[in-house]
Protein backbone atom coordinates (compact mmCIF):
# COMPACT_ATOMS: atom_id res chain seq x y z
CA UNK A 1 0.00 0.00 0.00
CA UNK A 2 1.03 3.61 -0.59
CA UNK A 3 0.69 6.43 1.94
CA UNK A 4 -2.61 7.61 0.45
CA UNK A 5 -4.14 4.18 1.11
CA UNK A 6 -3.47 4.63 4.82
CA UNK A 7 -5.02 8.10 5.13
CA UNK A 8 -8.38 8.46 6.89
CA UNK A 9 -9.99 11.88 6.51
CA UNK A 10 -11.30 13.69 9.58
CA UNK A 11 -15.07 13.26 9.59
CA UNK A 12 -17.08 12.73 12.76
CA UNK A 13 -20.47 10.96 13.04
CA UNK A 14 -22.31 14.25 13.57
CA UNK A 15 -20.87 15.63 10.34
CA UNK A 16 -21.81 12.46 8.51
CA UNK A 17 -25.39 12.69 9.76
CA UNK A 18 -25.55 16.30 8.60
CA UNK A 19 -24.17 15.38 5.18
CA UNK A 20 -26.74 12.58 4.86
CA UNK A 21 -29.49 15.06 5.66
CA UNK A 22 -28.18 17.62 3.17
CA UNK A 23 -28.04 15.08 0.35
CA UNK A 24 -31.57 14.00 1.23
CA UNK A 25 -32.76 17.60 0.95
CA UNK A 26 -30.90 18.01 -2.34
CA UNK A 27 -32.64 14.92 -3.75
CA UNK A 28 -35.99 16.13 -2.41
CA UNK A 29 -35.44 19.44 -4.20
CA UNK A 30 -34.45 17.64 -7.41
CA UNK A 31 -37.62 15.54 -7.24
CA UNK A 32 -39.76 18.68 -6.93
CA UNK A 33 -38.65 19.51 -10.49
CA UNK A 34 -39.65 16.06 -11.73
CA UNK A 35 -43.02 14.84 -12.88
CA UNK A 36 -44.29 11.32 -13.27
CA UNK A 37 -44.20 12.02 -17.02
CA UNK A 38 -40.42 12.21 -16.79
CA UNK A 39 -40.36 8.49 -15.98
CA UNK A 40 -42.59 7.78 -18.97
CA UNK A 41 -39.69 8.84 -21.14
CA UNK A 42 -38.73 5.17 -21.01
CA UNK A 43 -41.79 4.62 -23.22
CA UNK A 44 -41.58 7.76 -25.36
CA UNK A 45 -37.79 7.69 -25.77
CA UNK A 46 -37.04 3.99 -25.24
CA UNK A 47 -33.95 3.60 -27.41
CA UNK A 48 -32.20 6.76 -26.20
CA UNK A 49 -33.01 6.01 -22.55
CA UNK A 50 -31.79 2.43 -22.88
CA UNK A 51 -28.51 3.58 -24.46
CA UNK A 52 -28.07 6.13 -21.67
CA UNK A 53 -28.58 3.50 -18.98
CA UNK A 54 -26.28 1.09 -20.82
CA UNK A 55 -23.56 3.75 -20.91
CA UNK A 56 -24.14 4.74 -17.29
CA UNK A 57 -24.30 1.38 -15.56
CA UNK A 58 -22.62 -1.12 -17.91
CA UNK A 59 -20.09 0.51 -20.22
CA UNK A 60 -18.67 3.16 -17.87
CA UNK A 61 -17.97 0.76 -14.96
CA UNK A 62 -16.44 -1.78 -17.36
CA UNK A 63 -14.26 0.81 -19.12
CA UNK A 64 -13.26 2.28 -15.75
CA UNK A 65 -12.08 -1.15 -14.66
CA UNK A 66 -9.92 -1.37 -17.80
CA UNK A 67 -8.62 2.16 -17.17
CA UNK A 68 -7.49 1.41 -13.62
CA UNK A 69 -5.76 -1.74 -14.86
CA UNK A 70 -3.97 0.35 -17.49
CA UNK A 71 -2.81 3.29 -15.34
CA UNK A 72 -2.46 1.32 -12.06
CA UNK A 73 -3.23 4.04 -9.51
CA UNK A 74 -2.97 3.43 -5.77
CA UNK A 75 -5.55 0.83 -4.64
CA UNK A 76 -7.75 3.32 -2.79
CA UNK A 77 -7.75 5.66 -5.82
CA UNK A 78 -8.67 2.75 -8.09
CA UNK A 79 -11.58 1.82 -5.82
CA UNK A 80 -12.67 5.47 -5.69
CA UNK A 81 -12.74 5.61 -9.49
CA UNK A 82 -14.83 2.43 -9.59
CA UNK A 83 -17.24 3.88 -7.03
CA UNK A 84 -17.65 7.11 -9.01
CA UNK A 85 -18.35 5.06 -12.13
CA UNK A 86 -21.02 3.14 -10.23
CA UNK A 87 -22.88 6.28 -9.13
CA UNK A 88 -25.90 7.66 -11.02
CA UNK A 89 -25.86 10.87 -13.04
CA UNK A 90 -25.80 14.19 -11.21
CA UNK A 91 -28.75 16.56 -11.50
CA UNK A 92 -26.58 19.40 -12.86
CA UNK A 93 -26.46 17.34 -16.07
CA UNK A 94 -29.93 18.67 -16.95
CA UNK A 95 -28.72 22.28 -16.93
CA UNK A 96 -25.57 21.39 -18.86
CA UNK A 97 -27.55 19.47 -21.49
CA UNK A 98 -29.83 22.47 -22.01
CA UNK A 99 -26.79 24.73 -22.31
CA UNK A 100 -25.24 22.33 -24.84
CA UNK A 101 -28.39 22.39 -27.02
CA UNK A 102 -28.94 18.74 -26.23
CA UNK A 103 -32.19 16.89 -25.63
CA UNK A 104 -33.13 18.21 -22.20
CA UNK A 105 -36.28 16.05 -21.72
CA UNK A 106 -34.12 13.00 -22.42
CA UNK A 107 -31.56 14.19 -19.85
CA UNK A 108 -34.27 14.66 -17.22
CA UNK A 109 -35.63 11.20 -17.96
CA UNK A 110 -32.18 9.61 -17.68
CA UNK A 111 -31.46 11.42 -14.39
CA UNK A 112 -34.75 10.22 -12.91
CA UNK A 113 -34.37 6.64 -14.10
CA UNK A 114 -30.67 6.37 -13.22
CA UNK A 115 -31.36 7.59 -9.68
CA UNK A 116 -33.88 4.80 -9.19
CA UNK A 117 -31.76 2.15 -10.91
CA UNK A 118 -28.74 3.22 -8.82
CA UNK A 119 -30.42 1.85 -5.68
CA UNK A 120 -29.45 -1.60 -6.93
CA UNK A 121 -26.79 -0.95 -9.59
CA UNK A 122 -24.44 1.25 -7.57
CA UNK A 123 -23.78 -1.38 -4.86
CA UNK A 124 -23.80 -4.16 -7.47
CA UNK A 125 -21.24 -2.48 -9.75
CA UNK A 126 -18.95 -1.53 -6.88
CA UNK A 127 -19.07 -5.06 -5.50
CA UNK A 128 -18.56 -6.64 -8.94
CA UNK A 129 -15.77 -4.49 -10.40
CA UNK A 130 -14.13 -3.73 -7.07
CA UNK A 131 -14.09 -7.45 -6.33
CA UNK A 132 -12.38 -8.17 -9.66
CA UNK A 133 -9.62 -5.64 -8.96
CA UNK A 134 -7.00 -7.45 -6.82
CA UNK A 135 -6.14 -4.55 -4.51
CA UNK A 136 -9.70 -3.24 -4.52
CA UNK A 137 -10.99 -6.66 -3.50
CA UNK A 138 -8.63 -6.63 -0.51
CA UNK A 139 -10.05 -3.28 0.66
CA UNK A 140 -13.60 -4.58 0.24
CA UNK A 141 -12.72 -7.61 2.35
CA UNK A 142 -11.10 -5.45 5.02
CA UNK A 143 -14.18 -3.28 5.41
CA UNK A 144 -16.45 -6.36 5.06
CA UNK A 145 -18.63 -4.52 2.55
CA UNK A 146 -22.18 -5.86 2.52
CA UNK A 147 -23.83 -4.93 -0.82
CA UNK A 148 -27.29 -5.34 0.74
CA UNK A 149 -26.46 -2.79 3.43
CA UNK A 150 -25.32 -0.40 0.71
CA UNK A 151 -28.58 -0.98 -1.20
CA UNK A 152 -30.51 0.05 1.92
CA UNK A 153 -28.27 3.11 2.39
CA UNK A 154 -28.71 4.24 -1.22
CA UNK A 155 -32.46 3.63 -0.96
CA UNK A 156 -32.63 5.90 2.09
CA UNK A 157 -30.34 8.55 0.58
CA UNK A 158 -31.89 8.67 -2.90
CA UNK A 159 -35.11 6.70 -3.08
CA UNK A 160 -36.99 8.03 -0.05
CA UNK A 161 -36.28 11.76 -0.66
CA UNK A 162 -37.12 11.33 -4.35
CA UNK A 163 -40.40 9.60 -3.52
CA UNK A 164 -41.28 12.38 -1.07
CA UNK A 165 -40.45 15.08 -3.60
CA UNK A 166 -42.48 13.36 -6.33
CA UNK A 167 -45.42 13.03 -3.94
CA UNK A 168 -45.36 16.76 -3.16
CA UNK A 169 -44.88 17.66 -6.84
CA UNK A 170 -47.77 15.44 -7.94
CA UNK A 171 -50.24 15.83 -5.09
CA UNK A 172 -49.41 19.30 -3.75
CA UNK A 173 -48.40 21.31 -6.84
CA UNK A 174 -48.87 24.73 -5.23
CA UNK A 175 -46.59 23.86 -2.33
CA UNK A 176 -44.10 22.32 -4.76
CA UNK A 177 -44.08 25.51 -6.82
CA UNK A 178 -43.25 27.58 -3.74
CA UNK A 179 -40.53 25.19 -2.62
CA UNK A 180 -38.74 24.57 -5.92
CA UNK A 181 -36.55 27.64 -6.13
CA UNK A 182 -35.59 27.97 -2.43
CA UNK A 183 -34.95 24.22 -2.13
CA UNK A 184 -32.77 24.24 -5.22
CA UNK A 185 -30.60 27.08 -3.90
CA UNK A 186 -30.60 25.84 -0.32
CA UNK A 187 -29.47 22.38 -1.38
CA UNK A 188 -26.69 23.60 -3.65
CA UNK A 189 -25.40 26.20 -1.19
CA UNK A 190 -25.59 23.87 1.83
CA UNK A 191 -23.83 21.05 0.00
CA UNK A 192 -21.21 23.46 -1.34
CA UNK A 193 -20.52 24.93 2.11
CA UNK A 194 -20.31 21.48 3.62
CA UNK A 195 -17.81 20.28 1.02
CA UNK A 196 -15.74 23.44 1.57
CA UNK A 197 -15.81 22.83 5.31
CA UNK A 198 -14.79 19.20 4.91
CA UNK A 199 -11.93 20.23 2.62
CA UNK A 200 -10.80 22.87 5.12
CA UNK A 201 -10.72 20.28 7.92
CA UNK A 202 -8.60 18.01 5.74
CA UNK A 203 -6.73 20.65 3.75
CA UNK A 204 -3.28 19.24 4.48
CA UNK A 205 -4.26 15.83 3.17
CA UNK A 206 -5.89 17.37 0.12
CA UNK A 207 -2.78 19.41 -0.75
CA UNK A 208 -0.50 16.46 -0.12
CA UNK A 209 -2.38 13.98 -2.26
CA UNK A 210 -4.53 15.80 -4.84
CA UNK A 211 -1.64 15.55 -7.28
CA UNK A 212 -2.08 11.78 -7.23
CA UNK A 213 -5.65 12.02 -8.51
CA UNK A 214 -5.68 14.96 -10.95
CA UNK A 215 -4.48 13.01 -13.97
CA UNK A 216 -6.58 9.94 -13.13
CA UNK A 217 -9.76 12.02 -12.79
CA UNK A 218 -9.03 13.93 -16.00
CA UNK A 219 -8.68 10.65 -17.93
CA UNK A 220 -11.65 9.08 -16.17
CA UNK A 221 -14.00 11.99 -16.82
CA UNK A 222 -12.91 12.24 -20.47
CA UNK A 223 -13.58 8.51 -20.78
CA UNK A 224 -17.06 8.96 -19.29
CA UNK A 225 -18.01 11.80 -21.65
CA UNK A 226 -16.64 9.89 -24.65
CA UNK A 227 -18.38 6.66 -23.61
CA UNK A 228 -21.77 8.35 -23.52
CA UNK A 229 -21.27 10.18 -26.82
CA UNK A 230 -19.92 7.26 -28.83
CA UNK A 231 -22.41 4.76 -27.42
CA UNK A 232 -25.18 7.09 -28.59
CA UNK A 233 -23.49 7.63 -31.94
CA UNK A 234 -22.99 3.90 -32.59
CA UNK A 235 -26.66 3.40 -31.71
CA UNK A 236 -27.62 5.88 -34.43
CA UNK A 237 -29.10 8.50 -32.10
CA UNK A 238 -29.39 12.09 -33.38
CA UNK A 239 -26.86 14.70 -32.27
CA UNK A 240 -29.11 16.27 -29.61
CA UNK A 241 -29.53 12.85 -27.98
CA UNK A 242 -25.78 12.14 -28.21
CA UNK A 243 -25.03 15.32 -26.30
CA UNK A 244 -27.58 14.46 -23.62
CA UNK A 245 -26.23 10.92 -23.17
CA UNK A 246 -22.62 12.13 -23.13
CA UNK A 247 -23.27 14.68 -20.40
CA UNK A 248 -25.44 12.30 -18.39
CA UNK A 249 -22.70 9.64 -18.34
CA UNK A 250 -19.96 12.24 -17.77
CA UNK A 251 -21.60 13.98 -14.81
CA UNK A 252 -21.77 11.69 -11.78
CA UNK A 253 -23.43 12.11 -8.39
CA UNK A 254 -20.15 12.49 -6.51
CA UNK A 255 -22.01 13.67 -3.39
CA UNK A 256 -23.53 10.21 -3.08
CA UNK A 257 -20.08 8.72 -3.60
CA UNK A 258 -18.60 10.74 -0.74
CA UNK A 259 -21.38 9.75 1.63
CA UNK A 260 -20.90 6.07 0.81
CA UNK A 261 -17.14 6.43 1.38
CA UNK A 262 -17.64 7.93 4.83
CA UNK A 263 -20.42 5.48 5.71
CA UNK A 264 -18.74 2.28 4.54
CA UNK A 265 -15.01 3.00 4.13
CA UNK A 266 -14.28 5.25 7.11
CA UNK A 267 -13.21 8.17 4.90
CA UNK A 268 -10.52 6.18 3.08
CA UNK A 269 -8.13 8.84 1.76
CA UNK A 270 -7.66 7.88 -1.90
CA UNK A 271 -11.36 7.15 -2.40
CA UNK A 272 -12.47 10.40 -0.76
CA UNK A 273 -9.95 12.64 -2.51
CA UNK A 274 -10.58 11.20 -5.97
CA UNK A 275 -14.35 11.54 -5.48
CA UNK A 276 -14.10 15.09 -4.12
CA UNK A 277 -11.85 16.17 -6.98
CA UNK A 278 -14.18 14.49 -9.48
CA UNK A 279 -16.99 16.66 -8.05
CA UNK A 280 -14.96 19.77 -8.87
CA UNK A 281 -13.54 18.64 -12.20
CA UNK A 282 -16.72 17.31 -13.80
CA UNK A 283 -18.31 20.74 -13.39
CA UNK A 284 -15.33 22.38 -15.12
CA UNK A 285 -15.18 19.84 -17.94
CA UNK A 286 -18.96 19.58 -18.30
CA UNK A 287 -19.42 23.33 -18.55
CA UNK A 288 -16.54 23.58 -21.01
CA UNK A 289 -17.93 20.86 -23.28
CA UNK A 290 -21.47 22.24 -23.01
CA UNK A 291 -20.27 25.75 -23.91
CA UNK A 292 -18.35 24.39 -26.91
CA UNK A 293 -21.46 22.54 -28.08
CA UNK A 294 -23.68 25.57 -27.44
CA UNK A 295 -21.85 27.39 -30.21
CA UNK A 296 -22.48 24.54 -32.67
CA UNK A 297 -26.13 23.93 -33.53
CA UNK A 298 -26.83 20.17 -33.62
CA UNK A 299 -27.46 18.73 -37.06
CA UNK A 300 -31.07 17.84 -37.78
CA UNK A 301 -31.95 14.21 -37.18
Amino acid sequence: MTDIDLVRLNFNPQSLGLLNGILGLVMFGVALDLKLADFRGVVTLPKATLIGMLGQFVLLPAFTFLLVLAIQPAPSIALGMLLVAACPGGNVSNFLTHHARGNTPLSVTMTAISTLVAIVMTPLNLSLWGGLHPAGAQILREVALNPLEMVVAVLLLLGVPMAAGLFVSHRLPRIAERLRRPMRWFGLIALGLFVVGALAANWRYFLDYVGYVVFAVLLHNALALATGYWAARFAGLPERDRRAVSIEVGIQNSGLGLILIFNFFDGLGGMAIVTAWWGVWHLISGLSVATWWSRRPPAAA
